[in-house]
């Protein structure tokens, strides 16, 4: 099979510095997407000019600052080393890369790098366990609107969201195992807590909803105990997805649980959500209402059972593109 095949990593997009006008450049692209904010632009576009862009970036560079890694952002530095974690995995005759949906490096430009690297092929990887039209969705879109602008185009796969796959269930048993066992404490509760989203996207028939709920429901099957499901990161006066991680944390003391620990199962790596919002902010808002002990589990991130799981999600969707072994 003549020609190189490209895998495309993808994840949503970070700001290139914790300072207020990277992190306006990156909300102002962010929040224009209709796949993220589904009002007319008559009526968002001022809004998100005015005093979303005014008030926001100021705060969350601030957040931004508290979680930024010595080689950049925690999402970016932990896409790339997934990506480099896989190169050489499926041979040589494949080329594994990563982009943001937001930000750098961008899509079209990495599309652009593998082709210009030989790839006939290639498949785009959006690192969403669960699928989103928010998400999943605006990520492939930005893809094939690139591709639709070129002369000579390659063939594309995706990758199909992994919510209930066996294999990611696994590897989110084994690395939370491995983070309990790390701990000086016993937590009282677990708790899963995944991005929110409007409830109205459900009421369309999105099905992020539930399969949050498959995964958190397979996985407390797999590790033998319950889970609390929760949704963090609300935005706006909608109404969003219930219960809300905040509220959450704020109530369990008061029920009798002194001692908590959070993950995050729909996010492939960590970033601003999970390390500023849950790990700073949720154990400010445990330990405030009466909590004793607190832990953040980290995502699937490089760990060896997170690579071992992406390296069998994507080798099976390669199969047919690879040479015969």
């Amino acid at each position: 099979m003549k020609g190189k095949v490209g895998i495309l990593l993808i994840n949503l997009g970070t700001p290139d510095a914790p300072e207020p006008a990277a992190v306006r450049r990156y909300l102002a692209e962010f929040l224009s997407d209709r796949r993220v904010v589904e009002l007319p632009s008559l009526v968002w576009q001022p809004i998100l000019r005015g005093i979303v862009l005014t008030t926001r970036p100021g705060k969350s560079a601030l957040a931004y600052r508290e979680v930024w890694m010595e080689e950049g952002s925690p999402l970016a530095v932990y896409t790339a080393r997934q990506a480099a974690a896989l190169a050489g995995e499926f041979g040589p005759s494949v080329v594994v890369d990563f982009a943001m949906r937001y930000g750098r490096p961008a899509i079209g430009e990495r599309i652009d790098a593998l082709i210009g690297q030989g790839c006939g092929r290639i498949l785009l990887a959006p690192l969403y366990p669960q699928y989103c039209a928010a998400t999943t969705a605006t990520a492939n879109d930005a893809a094939f609107a690139h591709i639709a602008r070129l002369r000579r185009q390659p063939a594309l796969r995706t990758l199909p969201p992994y919510h209930d796959d066996a294999i990611h269930i696994v590897a989110l048993k084994k690395s939370l195992e491995a983070s309990l066992a790390a701990l000086d404490f016993t937590p009282q509760a677990l708790v899963a807590s995944f991005h929110s989203m409007p409830e109205r996207t459900r009421l369309a028939g999105d099905p992020y909803h539930d399969q949050c709920l498959e995964t958190a429901a397979l996985l407390s099957e797999a590790m033998e105990r319950e889970l609390i499901v929760a949704f963090q990161s609300r935005f706006g006066r909608a109404k969003w997805l219930e219960p809300a991680t905040e509220r959450v944390l704020a109530g369990l003391p008061a029920k009798g649980v002194a001692r908590v620990a959070v993950f995050a199962p729909g996010f492939a790596a960590d970033c601003l959500e999970t390390l500023e919002e849950l790990a700073i902010r949720g154990r400010d808002t445990f330990l405030g209402a009466g909590g004793a002990a607190f832990a953040y589990l980290p995502c699937l991130n490089d760990s060896a059972p997170g690579m071992l799981m992406l390296r069998a999600l994507i080798a099976r969707e390669l199969e047919g593109w690879l040479p015969a072994q």
